[in-house]
């Protein structure tokens, strides 16, 4: 969660998305951070006693957001049109961006365009009130599931970015702890609700198991 970053850098990639204090999302990212802060991750993914999914996996969609924005931001100076020209995760995983609407045919771009892309296509959705209700009482819509895995999927792909392609510079900086806490509670977070295509996690797949053998 957010709180693991305490007080570092502040930078982020865009601004971070918050959850309106004394809402009843907000009073849920408190039970996730006192959970996590138990130090187990599997439990602390888990829907709490009475809640609803959609709320939960809502609360925990924008948490990754602004802990990817953040480690992203960290590592911005390295990744440049030069040192990544293509968004890559690896010699075999390459991705095109298309987001159906102002871009439908998939194009290839370089990954700091490409996650620029990403990251401003996820805060759109983030901020539609209709997608993400965040006033106590108004429904999710129909094909809420189906956009949070979307974003879920997409996100997965800034990691597997900076893993493959970065993670010189993380660990230049110190931030490898950050990052693997984070990418791990976010594997956690998939796998309890079956959020992502195995096949999407691929290009992670040695790392995701690395990551997840010692909690089973």
């Amino acid at each position: 969660m957010s709180f693991l970053f305490g007080s570092r850098s502040s930078k982020t990639f865009k601004p971070k998305k918050n959850i309106p204090e004394g809402s009843h999302q907000y009073e849920l990212l408190k039970h996730a951070e006192a959970t996590l802060g138990s130090g187990n991750l599997r439990m602390a993914v888990m829907l709490p006693e009475g809640e609803d999914l959609n709320e939960w996996v809502a609360v925990n969609t924008v948490d990754f957001f602004n802990q990817i924005n953040m480690l992203y931001g960290t590592i911005t100076d390295f990744c440049t049109e030069e040192s990544c020209p293509v968004m890559s995760a690896g010699p075999k995983y390459e991705y095109h961006w298309a987001d159906g609407t102002n871009i439908k045919k998939p194009i290839k771009c370089s990954a700091p365009k490409y996650i620029d892309y990403l990251m401003t296509w996820v805060q759109d959705q983030l901020d539609d009130e209709t997608l993400f209700p965040s006033k106590i009482g108004v429904p999710f819509k129909r094909n809420f599931m189906s956009v949070a895995k979307t974003i879920l999927k997409r996100l997965f792909r800034v990691y597997a970015h900076i893993y493959h392609q970065h993670f010189d510079s993380v660990m230049q900086l110190q931030e490898e702890a950050h990052l693997n806490t984070s990418f791990k509670h976010f594997i956690f977070f998939v796998q309890e609700f079956n959020l992502i295509d195995r096949k999407e996690l691929a290009p992670l797949q040695e790392l995701i198991e690395k990551l997840t053998t010692k909690d089973r």
